[in-house]
């Protein structure tokens, strides 16, 4: 089986890109990237994907009419690397439903909550304000809901007495670098997949809080 061929778009430092470029260099991921595309030309994402001889594409959305206007350019933009899979690593746009439907199935998110709690921004403090004694982050499949697709892999820790939202973004961060690159192997090595009753993986369909990742 060839390798699968990835696309990540960025907007800002890229930390989640470049776990995913540590672990393809490692051999963990059955997969290569064959572009960065970002929306922001001053991504320092971009820089990592130079260092690592990705080639890079700068779509900046400001010069669109609209939202459809840039997304069908950024559309036309990926899929002329024909991949097999597309990865949001810190995408700060919302996208429209036409072009999530077109990768149906073959596009990521992460996003630092366990969903479905805390969609949207500043998650961090809002599981603090809550009282949450759990917090974490997620991979998931790309629907039109914003950050309400299929979850894949979901990553707890515990938050402690003296956390903050900074303390707290750090070590879900850490887990991040983590899941993601594993959610991307298992993808390139089809043993994942998107259906019609849900996310299945090895053959087996996981329960809607997707696949529970530990350090044990």
């Amino acid at each position: 089986m060839s390798d699968k061929k990835i696309v990540v778009l960025i907007s800002g430092s890229g930390s989640n890109l470049q776990a995913i470029i540590d672990s393809i260099e490692a051999g963990t991921i059955a997969g290569r990237i064959s572009a960065v595309i970002s929306n922001k030309a001053d991504a320092y994402g971009l820089t990592r994907a130079q260092n690592a001889g990705i080639a890079t594409q700068v779509l900046n959305h400001k010069q669109f009419a609209d939202r459809a206007a840039f997304d069908q350019a950024l559309q036309e933009s990926i899929d002329s690397y024909q991949p097999d899979l597309v990865v949001l690593a810190g995408f700060m746009r919302i996208l429209t439903p036409e072009f999530v439907r077109h990768y149906a199935g073959r596009l990521f998110n992460i996003h630092p909550s366990l969903l479905p709690l805390y969609k949207g921004l500043h998650t961090h403090q809002r599981a603090l304000e809550a009282g949450d004694r759990e917090h974490g982050c997620t991979v998931h499949f790309v629907t039109e809901e914003l950050d309400g697709g299929p979850l894949v892999v979901q990553a707890p820790i515990p938050v402690t007495a003296d956390d903050d939202a900074d303390s707290l973004q750090q070590r879900v961060h850490t887990l991040e670098h983590r899941i993601y690159p594993l959610a991307v192997s298992w993808f390139c090595a089809g043993r994942l997949k998107l259906t019609d009753a849900g996310v299945v993986l090895d053959g087996e369909h996981l329960p809607p809080s997707g696949f529970r990742y530990t350090d044990e």
